[in-house]
């Protein structure tokens, strides 16, 4: 959502309470995200979210635009509120900067840096070679397109695509072979 639709939105708000729902439906699960991924507890999570969300209403009518987006002050509430839960629990963390002085912290966690690089990167290319499969694969026939897709992202059996196409078992076995050199020859 741009500015000048959030612009219009919390102004919306302002005059109609029903208008939240907007907000709600927008951000709702990536605020939950947030909260879901700093407790790694579920029903926690639910209620921290919801608590977000409640305060959020009750306050709406209070926040202006001033160069800080709803999403942002969505976020701050949530920040707050799982503040509050670990006050509540004396949460005392470990200092960043101890666990950083361990010497073999330093090498550990360059390890993991470079173990999630290369895992995003091998994510990247999958994600680009499927893209361009799929774009290939929409210029096949739709006989070709049905038993591909039905065997190799749907990971179903020549039987069971027989089953689903209606055709026989060497019928399928026949399209998914022509269908894949097409493809083969596009790539």
């Amino acid at each position: 959502m741009n500015p000048q639709q959030e612009k219009q939105l919390i102004q919306q708000c302002h005059h109609d309470p029903m208008a939240f729902g907007v907000v709600f439906d927008n951000w709702y699960p990536s605020v939950f995200g947030y909260v879901f991924r700093r407790t790694a507890d579920y029903d926690l999570s639910k209620d921290i979210a919801a608590e977000t969300f409640l305060k959020a209403y009750l306050n709406i009518h209070r926040f202006s635009w001033r160069g800080i987006s709803l999403s942002a002050w969505l976020y701050r509430i949530a920040t707050n509120e799982l503040n509050q839960y670990y006050r509540k629990q004396k949460y005392q963390p470990q200092s960043l900067q101890q666990l950083l002085e361990n010497p073999h912290m330093e090498k550990l966690l360059h390890q993991q840096q470079d173990n999630e690089r290369e895992m995003i990167e091998r994510e990247l290319q999958q994600h680009e070679d499927y893209n361009q499969i799929r774009v290939n694969l929409l210029k096949l026939d739709i006989k070709y397109q049905e038993v591909i897709a039905l065997r190799y992202f749907e990971q179903k059996t020549n039987v069971e695509i027989s089953l689903i196409l209606g055709k026989n078992e060497g019928t399928v076995k026949s399209l998914l072979s022509r269908g894949l050199e097409k493809l083969r020859n596009m790539l």
